[in-house]
């Protein structure tokens, strides 16, 4: 009997010695009030601003507003299931994104999670959606093409990798229509595309998925969607989960483009909640911090050296105006943090000037460091003869008698109108540009019908398709026009125009 107590005695007396107290201590709150995608905790001292919050039923909240006696978060989930008194727990961390390659071809909503139907997502990797921009000594300046594929910006307002170029203009003037042009002539070039849709309808956003799935252009590229039915906060991560996702390609060396799409109703989204989270309304009833809200988001676009691996991010937010109004409080902002804007126009949409890129008012502050040389070399006169013809045009609608030269001048200007339109879903190669660029620029075109330069310009590029192979893969090779293949495209020209005829 006693053996038996001194061996339960041992056994406690071991027990005792091993056990390790694991005390978990968590910081909690109480939910104060909820409503309209709002609320307020009471409790939580020593809780992040960004940090994510874990209310009941798996909701998460974003906590926004440290104010003394109570925390304003933002719900990322259904408020319904959240009730006054119910319990918050703090999570110690900011919100996350799966980053990696098995994204690339997917449709996912702002927190990452797949909304294609196409089965889960497998990632091994996480990056927060905010994040520094890289530093000066990251970087390097601009220099390599980002092709964009349409004849009017390739031309005259270039685009870079690593670049920040805004397109700007009324609703339906086509401003979705460049961006998907864009990412549909990045195939076979190595770039992996993100598109952003902020705002947009569901209906709008499965017709540009189906677009990009029927062109083949899904399978270098990643959709993240952030509908008009969407909660606002989700809404506001979804540019920067988008960005977080480029970074990570950005990082390891690739080249990266991003549309956001649109960065007006990003902003809209921002307000909503600043305003609910009863922030003070400034210009326009946008908080004081709007412009903070894009700069940190543009800014972490970026062409890196060769140190850091030497891979770029390309920036294209899309901003709407209101009647042609640049000069409104969020497209001025947008406007002053990038590189340069292509700014549409709802009147040359109108006339049939599509893409209706007004040349005279957009402009690349990268320039030509983005072109490749035989293209700076073509493309400098179009411009001039561009800007004489816009000016001209508008003295000549008074009916004034006009020289000879004025004439010629006018009559090159209409050529030259024409042969910038281009259908939609229809990027067109660096080099077929530049023979294009060159025989309007040269006065091939001059004594043709404008009625006939669409037909000229088909048959013209089939001619070289054929005649001029060795010509294409020369100036593959030298990217610039020297003497002998200035001769040899004048030789073509000459051969084409003499088999071209001109329907009566």
């Amino acid at each position: 009997m006693n053996l038996a107590t001194d061996d339960i005695i041992q056994v406690i007396k071991k027990q005792i010695e091993n056990y390790n107290l694991d005390l978990e201590v968590q910081e909690t709150g109480t939910v104060l009030e909820v409503g309209d995608g709002i609320a307020r905790v009471y409790g939580l001292q020593k809780v992040m601003t960004g940090e994510l919050l874990l209310f009941p039923n798996k909701v998460y909240g974003l906590a926004l507003n440290l104010e003394e006696d109570n925390v304003g978060c933002v719900l990322l989930g259904d408020e319904t299931l959240i009730r006054e008194g119910d319990l918050v727990k703090r999570t110690k961390r900011v919100i996350e994104v799966p980053v990696g390659e098995s994204l690339i071809g997917r449709v996912v909503n702002a927190l990452g999670q797949p909304i294609d139907g196409k089965g889960p997502i497998i990632v091994n990797e996480y990056r927060p959606i905010e994040a520094d921009a890289p530093g000066i000594l990251m970087r390097e300046p601009v220099r390599v093409p980002l092709q964009t594929g349409i004849k009017a910006i390739d031309s005259m307002i270039p685009i870079g990798r690593g670049q920040r170029e805004l397109i700007i203009g009324d609703r339906q003037t086509g401003k979705t229509a460049i961006a998907i042009d864009t990412i549909l002539n990045q195939n076979n070039t190595g770039v992996i595309c993100i598109y952003v849709c902020i705002g947009q309808k569901t209906s709008t956003l499965a017709q540009i998925v189906k677009t990009l799935e029927s062109k083949g252009a899904m399978l270098y590229t990643i959709v993240v969607a952030a509908t008009a039915n969407e909660m606002a906060s989700l809404q506001y991560i979804a540019p920067f989960a988008g960005c977080a996702i480029g970074e990570h390609f950005m990082y390891q060396g690739k080249d990266v483009l991003i549309i956001y799409d649109d960065l007006s109703k990003h902003a809209v989204a921002y307000r909503t909640m600043s305003l609910l989270l009863r922030r003070p309304p400034g210009r326009e009833a946008f908080p004081g911090d709007v412009f903070y809200l894009h700069s940190r988001l543009l800014e972490r676009a970026a062409k890196l050296n060769a140190e850091h691996g030497g891979g770029s991010l390309t920036a294209i937010p899309i901003v709407e105006t209101q009647a042609g109004d640049v000069s409104a409080y969020i497209p001025t902002n947008i406007i002053s943090i990038t590189d340069g804007q292509i700014i549409l126009s709802s009147e040359l949409f109108f006339a049939g000037n599509r893409p209706a890129v007004n040349v005279g008012l957009s402009v690349s502050r990268v320039g030509g460091n983005a072109q490749i040389k035989a293209m700076k070399q073509v493309s400098g006169r179009l411009r001039l003869d561009l800007a004489q013809f816009r000016e001209l045009e508008s003295f000549a609608q008074f009916g004034a008698e006009l020289d000879k030269s004025t004439q010629d001048r006018l009559n090159r200007g209409f050529k030259i109108v024409e042969i910038l339109k281009q259908d939609q879903y229809q990027p067109m190669s660096i080099y077929e540009q530049i023979v294009l660029v060159y025989a309007v620029t040269n006065g091939y075109l001059d004594d043709i019908p404008v009625n006939e330069i669409k037909r000229f310009e088909k048959e013209y590029l089939r001619f070289m398709q054929i005649e001029g192979q060795a010509f294409y893969k020369a100036l593959e090779k030298k990217r610039f026009l020297d003497q002998e293949l200035t001769e040899e495209l004048s030789r073509l020209l000459s051969s084409f125009r003499e088999r071209f005829s001109v329907t009566t």
